[in-house]
């Protein structure tokens, strides 16, 4: 007789008494973490009375301003909108892809390379993660003046060398995971350095390819001091547009401010949930293994 063959069900794996505490605990403050973002949102509806009165509070039919704050904030002074936001794009993209090719391919020689030199050059690459921007930013402006870097093409080099440091360690640690025989048998089919890295090491880099660019995406993005100090005034970031909201003698349009950092938030948080899924592997496999 033919034996009939049951199918098992899956067996649950049940949580214990401390995984739902855990779980309750770190619910709640991801809600304290969202509250801020949510107070945002809510008071750029508002006018500046009512976020000045109580800004913790729901629009009423008083204080409801509509889309005037985002409309007050777009068209605020002589600068238009449309070039801060596209400043801001520019030196997001390119000083991320300036980042992430350069300190890739860096990384990849650092790591096959026995030299003293390059083992001297890693390490100057990690102390740059400890030394504070407050050190070095006077000097860096009036390097960046004489060297007429104050462009949205010349801040991209200074982006450059301070994005480098956590860069060039995340790709390092990667680098070290991967088997060298796949670059000796790629060297022995005729392929060169570059179609080696381009063809064979960039695609089982990508994890941490895509867990660097979202950090540095954010960094520059959301960065204020930086463009404040080396850009000329006739370029602008979203960070810097906002800043010229507080006017002088502490007078401030807050609902404006608000309804701008809403706009600000919308692009890196798209970038981020579209990435999520690489970031913990990429931090992984670029800190930890190797």
């Amino acid at each position: 007789m033919a034996k009939v063959k049951v199918k098992e069900k899956p067996v649950k794996k049940k949580q214990t008494l401390g995984m739902k505490i855990l779980s309750v605990i770190f619910t709640i403050i991801s809600i304290f973490y969202v509250i801020p973002v949510f107070v945002v949102l809510m008071d750029s509806f508002k006018t500046n009375a009512g976020i000045s009165k109580s800004p913790f509070a729901f629009p009423t039919s008083e204080t409801f301003s509509g889309l005037d704050s985002y409309i007050t904030g777009m068209f605020y002074g002589n600068f238009p909108f449309w070039r801060t936001i596209l400043c801001s794009f520019f030196i997001t993209i390119c000083g991320v892809v300036l980042i992430l090719l350069c300190t890739s391919m860096c990384a990849w020689y650092l790591n096959r390379s026995n030299s003293i030199v390059c083992k001297i050059i890693y390490y100057f690459c990690i102390f740059s993660m400890v030394v504070p921007f407050q050190m070095v930013m006077f000097t860096l402006s009036k390097t960046a003046d004489n060297l007429h870097l104050t462009t949205p093409w010349g801040i991209l080099i200074i982006y450059l060398g301070f994005g480098a440091g956590l860069a060039v360690f995340m790709f390092s640690g990667f680098v070290k995971s991967i088997p060298i025989e796949i670059e000796e048998a790629a060297d022995v089919d005729g392929a060169g350095p570059l179609k080696t890295f381009f063809g064979i090491v960039l695609p089982i880099m990508k994890p941490t390819f895509i867990s660097v660019a979202i950090l540095e995406t954010m960094w520059i993005w959301n960065d204020y001091l930086l463009p404040y100090l080396i850009l000329d005034k006739s370029y602008r970031t979203i960070p810097i547009h906002i800043q010229y909201l507080n006017g002088s003698y502490g007078h401030s349009d807050t609902s404006a401010i608000m309804a701008l950092i809403v706009l600000s938030i919308i692009p890196i948080v798209i970038f981020y949930f579209a990435c999520q899924k690489y970031i913990i592997e990429g931090v992984v496999a670029g800190a930890v293994k190797g």
